[in-house]
């Protein structure tokens, strides 16, 4: 009966790994964002030759490095999906360490490529953008203290992970990178709203946040330029925004056509902040939807599975990890369209980005690790403090 209601499934012993894998993973899940990668890189072959072409590479230059990216982010994913939730939160918390440093040292040792936000480490051939890889690791962390602090004497773990959370949100919007910011911020959010934090706090914080971006915008030239663009009701058809704008009009239903499109000639960032605007003008809105749908089927079909995990860590860091890949997709789609302000984030697994995919690859990764059907034990054993 208990294999029932929480979808149990009986263990057999001496069960291969890459069968037991198979068999207790969200194939759904995994297929869905496979189809984003593709999706990713025939969007890539129609926004990236321009932007080769203006820096001297070859045509496909950006695409080839991408497929490169991509398959080291799928592999990634695959071998993280494989490991156990404790395996998982032990190198995670070895990765946001890491991370936590390289992002601490930005500021002495980072660059800005001339984008005005000193977010990279350049290594010449590539760049790394430390952010990326400390989202997983925090979600992690912060629901591992947050499930400490649930146990009887356990210590004040949500308190600890607030004060990280803060730490980081302050660090981030010192580059300033207030997307990210905002994002990391949300995670934790969701996670202490699943771990039973009163509505009253939430509210309170709700409150904060809006008072931080008011002092942000007081205080912040970069801040306050971008809410002013998106409150504008006029938008300058020379802007990234205006092209974007005038690119998902002009591609209606089905588009204007494969190779057809003209946004990726005008936008810089055409084949990575506003890759959407490439898929609804050369596609039109019916391949908008399907990129939705994917996104949406895997943070449902994540957090239904999620619903019958017991183990309060689980739960907590697959929830974080779901959410945020969601609303990371939201908000990168929703500043195409204006109705959010810019922020400088990719879509996850579509844009080009070797630091995004890869760190994209490894959160996905934990997430299939965590929403892998696996023996729930017997109620008696949770209630006895067992399970």
């Amino acid at each position: 009966m208990t294999e029932m209601v929480y979808g149990a499934v009986p263990k057999r012993a001496g069960e291969p790994i890459l069968p037991k894998w198979w068999r207790t993973l969200d194939k759904w899940s995994m297929t869905c964002v496979l189809i984003l990668f593709a999706i990713g890189l025939l969007l890539g072959l129609a926004a990236s030759p321009p932007l080769a072409s203006r820096n001297g590479f070859a045509p496909f230059h950006y695409v080839e490095r991408q497929a490169i990216f991509g398959g080291a982010a799928i592999l990634a994913m695959l071998l993280t999906s494989m490991m156990s939730p404790t395996l998982v939160r032990r190198l995670a918390v070895l990765g946001f360490i890491f991370a936590f440093i390289a992002m601490a040292l930005l500021p002495f040792l980072g660059t800005d490529f001339g984008k005005g936000a000193v977010r990279w480490y350049s290594l010449g051939f590539a760049s790394v953008q430390p952010s990326e890889f400390l989202k997983p690791g925090f979600v992690v962390v912060a629901a591992w203290m947050m499930a400490a602090s649930q146990q009887i004497h356990g210590p004040p773990g949500t308190t600890w992970s607030f004060i990280l959370c803060t730490l980081i949100v302050g660090m981030l919007v010192m580059q300033p990178d207030f997307g990210q910011a905002c994002l990391v911020l949300f995670g934790w959010g969701v996670m202490y709203f699943v771990a039973g934090a009163p509505m009253v706090l939430l509210l309170g914080m709700a409150g904060l946040v809006v008072l931080g971006g008011t002092i942000a915008y007081s205080s912040s030239e970069h801040f306050a330029r971008r809410i002013d663009g998106f409150l504008n009701p006029d938008v300058d058809p020379t802007t990234q925004m205006g092209y974007a704008t005038n690119a998902i009009q002009e591609g209606g239903l089905f588009g204007v056509g494969v190779g057809e499109g003209q946004v990726k000639w005008s936008l810089p960032d055409a084949h990575t902040d506003f890759i959407i605007a490439v898929a609804a003008e050369e596609y039109g809105l019916i391949l908008v939807l399907i990129v939705i749908l994917l996104y949406t089927s895997i943070v449902v079909r994540s957090l239904l599975r999620l619903m019958r995990e017991r183990d309060p860590f689980i739960r907590l860091a697959g929830t974080g990890l779901a959410c945020m890949f969601g609303v990371q997709a939201m908000i990168n789609m929703g500043v195409a369209v204006r109705l959010l302000p810019a922020k400088g984030m990719t879509l996850p697994f579509v844009s080009y980005g070797g630091s995004s995919l890869i760190a994209g690859g490894i959160a996905v990764g934990m997430l299939l690790a965590f929403t892998r059907t696996r023996p729930q034990g017997e109620i008696a054993d949770l209630l006895g403090g067992r399970g």
